[in-house]
């Protein structure tokens, strides 16, 4: 039984993923100068490293920490958890705002056997470092989730079809359960990208680029889609409500595209990646919202703040980021960027823009990355 939940700190809008897999990177304290001239006042990181906790504090932007998968095992042990709550949240909540804990990062579905070392230990790390908050008091200020891939899904054509795989229920089932019960939001990482990637002489690029296309049409709903993020989106809503939920809300805590990859990675280009971003993010503005849910506004977290030199995997890995480590942007997004030092971002900017995010889903190619 949970006491009490998560009330919802999250305002609707877009952040970014601050990921540091890199040797090249600039100081944490220079983060926050990025996030202004972008409009964005959220960041999700993929620990709790204190140095990027303090770089945030005075500064008002919400932050999404995370926990490695390679701490849940450990972080199943309820007093564990309590003593990661009070050494790596509690010291930092009166000066920077964090509002989510995110325990592991595409648990479920991977094809290297995480799934099984790591999804046992999942569900019950979560119900630990939830009850840790309860008993500081903090529960109602930091939510806890999980970021899934879409590989969990089986189906996702047509949206209204969506279906998680079977050998995924086992886990995902209780998952929505305790999201239900502690109102936390369902972490999705989607990327149309992957699946231009796979299959570019039938996946139609402007369908995936936010661009001009005839769309397709959902024949079961006869709901229409211009893009495939937005039909992707829907596509989890339909898998959740299959097993019986209807009161988690879906939020995207990875998009992007890369600027750059291998001969054989198609699409990975400066013009693309520049389009789906600036797309994006003038939906974002526009509060549009999926055809299925067209009055609820999305949140979604652009992949990446930077390039990351040191991530392994094909070149694209390495060249999702918004801006070079030498604080410049990798293309135009239609906002003015400067060179390190500088370092003005006060706490009068507490209030900043939330942008509200509403996708407009499209096609059934759910090609799972």
């Amino acid at each position: 039984m949970f006491l009490g939940s998560f009330v919802g700190i999250f305002s609707n809008g877009v952040g970014v993923n601050y990921g540091r897999i890199a040797n090249n990177l600039p100081s944490p304290s220079q983060v926050p100068n990025l996030l202004k001239p972008l409009n964005i006042n959220r960041v999700k990181v993929y620990d709790s490293d204190p140095k990027v906790l303090q770089a945030f504090a005075g500064t008002g932007i919400e932050l999404i920490v995370g926990l490695g998968n390679e701490y849940l095992q450990r972080m199943s042990d309820p007093q564990q958890a309590q003593t990661w709550i009070q050494e790596n949240i509690q010291p930092y909540l009166s000066q920077t705002k964090i509002t989510c804990v995110n325990v592991g990062n595409e648990v479920l579905g991977a094809d290297d056997g995480e799934t099984t070392s790591y999804g046992t230990y999942l569900l019950p790390a979560m119900k630990s470092m939830y009850a840790a908050l309860v008993n500081v008091g903090l529960n109602k200020q930091v939510c806890v989730t999980t970021a899934h891939s879409l590989k969990i899904l089986a189906s996702s054509s047509p949206p209204s079809q969506g279906v998680f795989r079977e050998d995924m229920v086992e886990y995902i089932k209780p998952i929505l359960d305790f999201h239900t019960q502690v109102n936390s939001p369902f972490f999705i990482n989607a990327y149309p990208y992957f699946a231009y990637k796979s299959d570019p002489n039938n996946v139609q690029l402007e369908y995936t680029l936010f661009e001009s296309n005839e769309g397709t049409v959902d024949p079961n709903t006869n709901l229409k889609y211009d893009n495939m993020l937005y039909a992707q989106i829907d596509a989890v809503y339909s898998a959740i409500k299959a097993l019986g939920h209807t009161d988690v809300e879906v939020k995207i805590s990875e998009t992007g595209w890369p600027s750059k990859g291998d001969e054989n990675e198609a699409g990975a280009t400066v013009e693309n990646a520049r389009t789906y971003n600036r797309n994006l993010m003038q939906r974002m503005q526009q509060g549009q919202g999926t055809p299925a849910r067209p009055s609820q506004a999305i949140d979604i977290y652009i992949f990446a703040l930077f390039n990351e030199n040191m991530k392994s995997g094909s070149t694209s890995e390495r060249n999702f980021g918004l801006y070079y480590p030498n604080g410049t942007l990798v293309y135009d997004l239609g906002v003015q960027s400067y060179a390190f030092p500088r370092m003005d971002y006060s706490s009068s900017h507490k209030n900043a823009i939330s942008v509200f995010i509403l996708f407009h889903l499209g096609l059934w190619i759910l090609l799972i990355a």
